[in-house]
């Protein structure tokens, strides 16, 4: 009887090589900082004639799409996995490059479906359903991607926030689980599913499915704030007490954008009490993009990033500073947004505090990466 030779460990993803595709989710950061301040009417680094209108594509695919796969990639150990935050980062600054706007959009598309693959690997390896969650939202993403371009902005928005929200939400019960009730992944992945019938029903009919999309949102935000540890974790020290305060913030400016939602702040998303009105709409956006999602980068950082790149950043006081400039800056431009109805200034002085924000997050990070 013969016995089968050990199994081969999995090669480990050369450190330089991850910095490097960091660095292209980083150019899409930058640029898309950038063109929120065209956005804004104020004075930019850079202008060229596109950048404004590649703005939220650039934040969501090329630099947390970029940054979501990296990070699967590393988990999968294989190095067929790269090719997701590779197509995502180049199509990004494929976008920005004076090539045809097609060959950004088609990076994007099989950056999606390159991370779709690596999901489903993940999926035959362990068979979790939190995996399947991820799956779900990977596919989203590639259809959104697919329709950018032949749509408005509006009509790729839920796609683009379901992908997002659904990863999210599935990583966190990754991390959670053993503090999570039996059947709770089963649970996420029935919201998931209202989710995914909210996303269908706004391409198809619009006038039902944003209603039923912001119920979905909310129905994900309860379940998450029911579930994650953060509720307990909000009362301790260091840096669990720094990464609950983030999550649960984030929370927050989810709800508002689901309650918002369901109310058709979102152009076409139903004939609400908020339909067609740009300050909500506005918040919806960034309450999602911003409140929810660079607050839940700012939670996860001093965890993901040394996994990914097998680098230390440490727990310092200092991980605050960025955190509480960016619900401030938020609160404000909301607050002008919903109370003023949008006034310029307020919308401004809101708006330049959240970039602050995230520029202070990557100068915070560097440092403690530097000085640990």
């Amino acid at each position: 009887m013969t016995t089968a030779p050990p199994a081969t460990p999995a090669p480990r993803l050369a450190r330089p090589g991850r910095f490097l595709l960091l660095a292209g989710g980083g150019v899409c950061l930058l640029a898309g900082l950038d063109a929120s301040l065209l956005l804004l009417g104020l004075p930019a680094p850079v202008s060229l004639a596109r950048l404004a209108d590649l703005h939220g594509i650039l934040m969501v695919l090329g630099f947390l799409g970029t940054v979501i796969a990296l990070e699967r990639a590393v988990a999968l150990r294989r190095r067929w996995g790269l090719l997701a935050p590779a197509c995502l980062g180049l199509g990004g600054i494929a976008l920005l490059s004076p090539a045809p706007l097609v060959v950004g959009q088609v990076l994007l598309v099989v950056g999606c479906l390159a991370l779709t693959a690596v999901y489903a690997a993940l999926w035959r390896r362990a068979q979790e359903v939190t995996v399947l969650v991820q799956l779900l939202g990977a596919i989203l993403a590639g259809c959104g991607a697919a329709l950018w371009g032949h749509t408005d902005v509006a009509v790729v928005l839920p796609w683009l926030v379901a992908f997002l929200v659904l990863t999210i939400a599935a990583e966190r019960a990754e991390l959670a689980r053993l503090a999570m009730p039996s059947g709770a992944g089963e649970q996420l992945l029935a919201l998931s599913g209202l989710l995914t019938v909210g996303v269908t029903l706004s391409l198809l009919w619009p006038t039902l499915g944003g209603p039923v999309f912001g119920l979905g949102l909310l129905a994900i935000t309860a379940w998450l704030s029911v579930h994650d540890v953060a509720r307990r974790l909000i009362h301790s020290s260091g840096l669990p007490r720094f990464s609950s305060a983030a999550l649960l913030l984030g929370y927050g400016w989810l709800g508002l954008a689901g309650a918002l939602w369901a109310l058709g702040a979102v152009p076409d998303a139903g004939g609400g009490p908020l339909a067609n009105h740009p300050a909500a709409y506005d918040t919806v956006v960034h309450a999602t993009f911003l409140g929810f999602a660079i607050s839940m980068v700012m939670a996860h950082a001093p965890v993901i990033l040394p996994a990914v790149l097998s680098v230390r950043l440490p727990y310092r006081l200092v991980l605050w500073a960025p955190l509480a400039v960016l619900h401030t800056g938020l609160l404000i431009r909301v607050t002008g947004n919903l109370l003023g109805g949008g006034d310029p200034l307020v919308y401004q002085v809101g708006s330049v505090l959240t970039i602050v924000a995230v520029l202070l997050l990557v100068l915070t990070a560097v440092y403690l990466v530097a000085t640990s």
